[in-house]
């Protein structure tokens, strides 16, 4: 199983941001027939942690794993416990689609979008993710958490002077503030058409 933890914003902040990106050079030109890989809004998410392939017996430990670092994250939020592997801060955690930027050059080009708001709190829940997946000797990606949210993998597709009109557009976005309430383990099926299948979830 392809596994990976997010964290999903609601439906007016993607509705936002999809409007957002429907005007921006990648917007215009996938509605003129280009495939500039736009991300599928329905799909839309903060990854939190990229476990990879883990083999279905193995799935009792991560909902385990997930579920203590949920648990110790909202100790933590409130004030009570966990204050040793860091608390989220009181308060629920509120984040906002904002800014956004380029990764990558030529054909490995991605755009995102950059997420603000409660951005310390939302990093502590990723380390303790990572912190009961290592404990738990469940494999995850080591890469240090950049919270962010990938719109679009247009590569070389569209001219790199369209990418950094997009770029600077971005610079300027400013979606709707919202909570981050729930951790989900995701499931993904790779391919043209990527699916996706929530296995569980927790309050956080």
């Amino acid at each position: 199983m392809r596994l990976f933890v997010a964290v999903y914003p609601p439906r007016p902040a993607v509705d936002d941001l999809t409007a957002q990106v429907a005007r921006l050079r990648i917007g215009v030109a996938s509605a003129a027939g280009t495939n500039v890989r736009l991300a599928d809004p329905a799909h839309a998410h903060l990854t939190l942690a990229f476990l990879g392939d883990v083999e279905e017996s193995r799935l009792v430990d991560v909902e385990s794993a997930l579920g203590l670092a949920a648990e110790t994250y909202r100790q933590g939020r409130l004030g009570r416990e966990g204050r040793d592997a860091g608390d989220g801060g009181e308060g629920p955690l509120r984040l906002r689609l904002s800014g956004g930027g380029s990764f990558g050059r030529g054909r490995f080009t991605v755009l995102w979008v950059d997420v603000r708001g409660d951005i310390d709190a939302l990093a502590t829940l990723a380390r303790l993710i990572r912190i009961r997946l290592r404990r738990a000797r469940l494999p995850y990606d080591e890469k240090p958490f950049r919270a962010h949210l990938t719109i679009a993998r247009p590569g070389d597709r569209i001219d790199r002077a369209d990418i950094l009109a997009d770029r600077e557009a971005l610079h300027d976005y400013a979606g709707p503030e919202w909570t981050a309430d729930e951790l989900v383990l995701v499931r993904s099926h790779p391919g043209p058409k990527p699916t996706y299948d929530r296995l569980a979830a927790w309050p956080i």
